[in-house]
């Protein structure tokens, strides 16, 4: 694990931004958790990320939002800052349809960051994504709505933005057998219905100490994330981004199971 953790260090050390898109599910209850979890793992790569909050329940963004997103940037820990961005990306919205300009927006505002974590609603993430190269994170818990939610989610990113492989990020501990059945639920209705694939999953127990040692699972799932996201490669795509055009519906008896 420590020789991987080298080997990653190394690899990123001079690389431009990854983009990673986190999925908002306003169902989960410890959302904040699991995107500090994601963080600490980042972190543990020495890599500095910027986190983009632009959920449903995150906080507004500053005035001075559309003026000068560097001086709205908030330093949470050495190796963290946190960006107030509800709504923000529909702001940067083009006669295509896309708002990918968001995302160069927040890489010239933030340089020094490796890695930006934008959570943010599927509808808004699917105008920003501008590289099929890039690998969602759902959240859920063990609330069956919320598992609904994060299904919803990559529905509506396969159908619209094209993005076909996911992450799972649950927010329960890691030995709840309901997690691994979750999972698996979501793993079979991806593949049967909309042609997708959860690649992997983790979990992280919001009621854990926020001094607890991150499980491995949770470090792999990081470095899955990371590896999916080539440097720069959404940046150099978001010049030219157009969303694609609504696929036709699926209908998916999982929804109605919940």
């Amino acid at each position: 694990m420590m020789d991987q953790a080298h080997g990653l260090r190394r690899l990123f050390a001079a690389s431009k931004t990854r983009f990673v898109p986190v999925v908002s599910n306003p169902r989960v209850m410890g959302a904040g958790v699991l995107l500090e979890g994601l963080c600490a793992a980042f972190a543990e790569l020495n890599l500095q990320t910027l986190v983009v909050d632009a959920g449903e329940h995150s906080p507004a963004p500053s005035e001075l939002a559309q003026v000068d997103l560097s001086n709205c940037i908030e330093r949470l820990s050495p190796r963290v800052s946190y960006l107030a961005a509800r709504g923000l990306p529909l702001r940067h919205i083009n006669a295509q349809g896309s708002a990918a300009a968001f995302l160069e927006a927040v890489a010239a505002a933030a340089p020094e960051a490796d890695v930006i974590l934008l959570h943010a609603p599927a509808s808004e993430l699917a105008r920003v994504v501008a590289s099929r190269e890039v690998r969602p994170l759902l959240l859920a818990d063990t609330d069956p709505l919320s598992v609904t939610e994060a299904y919803a989610g990559m529905k509506w990113l396969t159908q619209r933005a094209g993005l076909m492989v996911y992450s799972l990020l649950m927010a329960c501990h890691p030995q709840l057998r309901v997690a691994t059945r979750i999972a698996q639920q979501l793993h079979s209705c991806a593949d049967g219905f909309l042609g997708a694939v959860l690649r992997d999953w983790a979990c992280l127990d919001p009621r854990a100490s926020q001094h607890a040692p991150l499980t491995p699972e949770l470090r792999h799932l990081a470095r899955e994330l990371l590896l999916a996201s080539p440097p720069g490669s959404a940046l150099d795509a978001a010049s030219d981004a157009t969303p694609l055009r609504p696929a036709r519906a699926v209908s998916s008896p999982f929804l109605a199971a919940h």
